[in-house]
């Protein structure tokens, strides 16, 4: 069975390439906040739940929503389609925010919005609950990114469980240093290789995903 890339989106460094196409880059902003929030209005998505979430949530939320925008699943039954995540500092941005609340015992005042999002597959539920998908998930953590754990592991859930679909990539942030790339993954035999967009589908390997990481 053969995997192919038919969409994808790669937040980094203060731009945003969707398809190989760049559609956002602002050199002048100086934090991951002011950032997000100028990509969300640009793309005009309305979601007013994007506000409370997390930066991890909002990074990921944001990456899946352009690249369904390109390619949408509604073709797929709700629970065909999956998404496997990664990063290598799990929920540590949230974590860290979390325990500074509750620190010091004589002002103890841990926030349930904030205490919610202390777990990285909670990104995973965002992205779920906005476009309905019931299927396969999972979200891995590892030390840096690594192609080959994504390929084998979404390989395997197609083979598994029936897959026809899945949102897969890397969603790292901690402070202002972000970085995601999130690809949908469908199967080459029944879907087309080029987008309305003219994007030429790629073969869903090791080699392909490391060059979307490291050459946009």
């Amino acid at each position: 069975m053969e995997l192919i890339v038919t969409s994808y989106c790669h937040i980094h460094e203060k731009k945003v390439v969707i398809n190989d196409r760049l559609v956002f880059y602002n050199e002048n902003i100086l934090n991951f906040a002011d950032f997000i929030k100028s990509v969300y209005k640009q793309e005009e998505i309305n979601y007013p739940k994007f506000y409370k979430m997390d930066s991890l949530s909002k990074l990921g939320f944001l990456a899946a929503e352009m690249v369904l925008k390109e390619k949408p699943v509604t073709g797929y039954d709700s629970d065909a389609v999956g998404v496997v995540l990664s990063n290598s500092s799990s929920s540590l941005d949230t974590d860290i925010i979390h325990n500074d609340a509750i620190k010091d015992r004589t002002n103890y005042f841990p926030s349930p919005s904030v205490f919610v999002y202390t777990l990285p597959n909670i990104v995973i539920g965002e992205i779920c609950i906005k476009n309905k998908i019931k299927g396969e998930n999972a979200f891995l953590v590892s030390e840096v990114f690594d192609g080959k754990l994504l390929v084998n592991y979404v390989g395997g859930l197609f083979l598994r469980f029936g897959l026809e679909a899945c949102l897969c990539g890397w969603v790292e942030l901690l402070g202002n240093k972000y970085e995601s790339l999130i690809t949908l993954v469908e199967k080459a035999d029944i879907t087309s290789r080029e987008s309305a967009t003219g994007f030429k589908s790629l073969p869903f390997t090791i080699k392909d995903l490391n060059q979307l990481i490291e050459h946009n």
